[in-house]
């Protein structure tokens, strides 16, 4: 499994991540086994929010973690904070609370990675700071980032807090890749034009910061996968035969897509299912060539300028 090193100066992790949001729906020995497969395809990085399961799957990760021949030190955990019931929530109480929280659950001193879940328009980014400070200073928090967040927001929380923003995790796939379209579609009047996220693809790449992509099999706002989707029938037997002159899966090159872009985005898969979890991270074996990547993208029915 191929390197990066977050935000060019975080922690170095595999270029593939395990999301652990639907661990809450298994038993221990089943989430041994994920973790077991995905240290054994190189995968170490491990993406949590308190928020999953209502904290059960921190939980199960942490229980899971004591049955395998896997310390603290080789893997690396981010979690996420912010979604309340019915409310978004940045204040300091709720910060380290959740913080706290998430550290009991996982049964450790520290998070390598703590992002904001969800952008809060209520935040007062001089309160995220002293948060932030605090968790720092006291060891709990070794790096800091977002998630769902625009330009403008990180540079207004930029502007107060003391260390570097490394992460942005974004929903991005084939199938649902707004950032990718607007850059595609400058100054152009059609339906792909939009700033829907502000240009923050380049402004990430400008700002060092990764770009982690959560639902990478996804269309919609959780409409479905578009793997076998007969909405994406051309998409689909494109990704099919690639992967069989390949020698992957399909959702290998759905990856390998993500992976593809220079950005060095870091894809977030979140399958609970062992076997295809050793057969997502066969992406990072693959290279795709410039016009692949576009014949994939123009599959899903749109068009260049």
């Amino acid at each position: 499994m191929k390197k990066i090193r977050l935000g060019g100066t975080g922690p170095e992790v595999s270029e593939i991540g395990l999301g652990c949001m639907r661990f809450a729906s298994l038993d221990v020995p089943a989430v041994s086994e994920l973790i077991a497969t995905a240290i054994e395809e190189g995968i170490n990085f491990f993406d949590h929010a308190d928020i999953y399961g209502g904290g059960r799957s921190e939980e199960l990760f942490a229980k899971a973690l004591k049955n395998l021949p896997v310390s603290r030190d080789d893997v690396v955990l981010q979690s996420k904070c912010g979604i309340r019931r019915g409310y978004y929530d940045f204040s300091k109480e709720h910060i380290i609370g959740s913080v706290e929280g998430s550290l009991k659950r996982l049964d450790t001193d520290y998070l390598d990675v703590l992002l904001l879940h969800r952008p809060d328009t209520l935040m007062e980014p001089e309160e995220v700071a002293e948060a932030f400070d605090c968790l720092k200073r006291q060891g709990k928090v070794r790096y800091f980032g977002v998630s769902n967040h625009n330009p403008m927001q990180i540079e207004l929380l930029g502007k107060y807090l003391g260390q570097d923003l490394i992460v942005n995790q974004m929903q991005l796939s084939i199938a649902h890749c707004l950032m990718i379209d607007e850059g595609l579609n400058v100054n152009i009047d059609n339906s792909l034009s939009p700033m829907h996220t502000g240009g923050l693809l380049e402004y990430c790449r400008l700002k060092n910061i990764t770009i982690q992509a959560w639902s990478p099999f996804q269309y919609g706002f959780f409409e479905g996968s578009f793997l076998g989707s007969e909405r994406y029938g051309e998409l689909n037997r494109e990704i099919d035969a690639i992967a069989a002159e390949k020698g992957v899966t399909n959702s290998a090159i759905a990856i390998a897509w993500i992976l593809r872009h220079p950005a060095k985005i870091q894809p977030i898969v979140g399958t609970t299912n062992a076997n295809r979890l050793a057969d997502i991270a066969k992406a990072s074996t693959v290279s795709l060539s410039r016009q692949e990547w576009y014949k994939l993208y123009l599959a899903t029915g749109k068009r260049l300028p």
